[in-house]
C-alpha cells in the first residue's frame, strides 16, 4: 500500500480562521478530497504514543463522526483506525485533506512525515467571530482557542522540516485567492485547478471578499482590542500580525470576574435561544458529573439543530 502520508495532507488552524472556506476551495479540486472537519479521527484515541484503539462510546457520540459515517453508507468501518478513515476520504486517486483544529501532536506521533498546511488568521478577528458563533460572550474569552491552537503549533513546529510545512493566512486567501491556491496545490504535488474558485456554486459561501479582512479595526473598541492583545502577548507578532497601537488592557481581579460573568451569561443565552433550556442543561449537568453518556439523547437533539443551523 502507498504510504499514508503521500496521499494525505493536514490543514491545521484555529476555529474561525477560515478553514471552512479553504475546505470548500480544496474540495473543488478534482484530485483533493476534503469532505469536512476531521478532528474526530484523533480526538478519541486511547492514550499512548501509538494507536491503541478508540474510546468508541465517545466516538459514537461525536456529531461530526456520525455525519462522516453518513457520507459513506456503503463502506462501513466495524473497527475504525486513523488509516481506515484516511483511506475512506482518499477515494480513487485523490489526496485526503484532513481539517484539524487540535491534536497536532497526535497526528505527528502517528504520521511523523505528514505534510501540514498551517493556516493563520488575525486573532482579533477570531475573537470577534467566536462571539457570533456563541462560543464566547467577550473577545477576552473568544481568543482562548486561538491561543491554544497557536501554542500547540509552536510545540510541534521544531520537529517539522521546512519542506513539510506550508504556512498561509486567511488574509492571503481572501486578498490573493488564486496565488494562494496555486501554492497549496504545488505543496500537495498537484497542478492548480481554476475550479477551486467555483466553490460558491455548491455552497452558501460567497466569493472571497476583502472587506472581511481586519474587521476588528471597525468592529471592536480600543478597549476590546487592548484586552485581546494583552492576553495574546508575544504570540501576536510571532504569528505575523502587527500590534494595533492601542494601550494593552490588563484586567484586574474584579474586572476578570465581571468579564467571566458576561461570558457565561452571553453563551448560555445563545444556547437557550438555539436549543431551548432543557437539553443544554442536561448536557452541562451530566458533563459536570462525569457521566456524558446519560446526556446522549439531549446531545443528539442539540446536534440535529446545530447541523440544520450550519447548513
Amino acid at each position: 500500500m502507498v504510504e499514508i502520508t503521500s496521499r494525505s495532507v493536514v490543514v491545521y488552524g484555529a476555529l474561525r480562521s477560515g478553514t471552512t472556506l479553504l475546505r470548500l476551495m480544496l474540495d473543488a479540486h478534482p484530485r483533493l478530497s476534503c469532505p469536512g472537519e476531521t478532528d474526530f479521527i484523533f480526538d478519541h484515541l486511547r492514550p499512548g504514543a501509538q494507536f491503541s484503539g478508540y474510546d468508541m462510546d465517545a466516538l459514537q457520540r461525536e456529531r461530526i463522526y456520525r455525519n462522516h459515517e453518513a457520507l459513506y453508507p456503503e463502506n462501513p468501518l466495524p473497527a475504525p483506525t486513523p488509516d481506515a478513515f484516511i483511506d475512506r476520504i482518499a477515494r480513487d486517486d485523490s489526496i485526503a485533506v484532513l481539517m484539524l483544529h487540535r491534536n497536532l501532536h497526535r497526528v505527528l506521533e502517528l504520521y511523523p512525515q505528514m505534510r501540514v498546511i498551517h493556516m493563520l488568521r488575525d486573532p482579533r478577528d477570531v475573537a470577534r467571530s467566536s462571539i457570533g458563533m456563541g462560543w464566547a460572550g467577550t473577545v477576552y474569552h473568544g481568543v482562548d482557542h486561538w491561543i491554544g491552537t497557536m501554542q500547540s503549533w509552536k510545540a510541534a513546529q521544531p520537529r517539522l522540516p521546512s519542506e513539510q510545512v506550508l504556512q498561509i493566512s486567511y488574509e492571503q486567501l481572501i486578498e490573493a485567492p488564486e496565488k494562494t491556491l496555486e501554492e497549496i496545490s504545488t505543496f500537495c504535488g498537484l497542478p492548480y485547478d481554476p475550479g477551486m474558485l467555483t466553490y460558491d456554486a455548491n455552497s452558501t459561501y460567497d466569493k472571497p471578499d476583502p472587506s472581511l479582512v481586519t474587521q476588528w479595526r471597525h468592529k471592536q473598541t480600543p478597549y476590546e482590542v487592548g484586552l485581546v492583545e494583552h492576553k495574546i502577548g508575544a504570540l501576536l507578532t510571532e504569528a505575523g500580525y502587527a500590534p494595533s497601537g492601542f494601550p494593552a488592557q490588563d484586567p484586574g481581579l474584579l474586572e476578570r470576574f465581571s468579564l467571566g460573568l458576561r461570558n457565561r451569561r452571553a453563551t448560555w443565552a445563545k444556547r437557550i435561544k438555539r436549543y431551548g433550556l432543557r437539553d443544554p442543561l442536561v448536557v452541562a449537568l451530566c458533563r459536570r458529573l462525569g457521566m456524558p453518556h446519560y446526556a446522549a439523547g439531549a446531545q443528539r437533539r442539540i446536534d440535529e439543530k446545530l447541523t440544520r443551523l450550519l447548513k
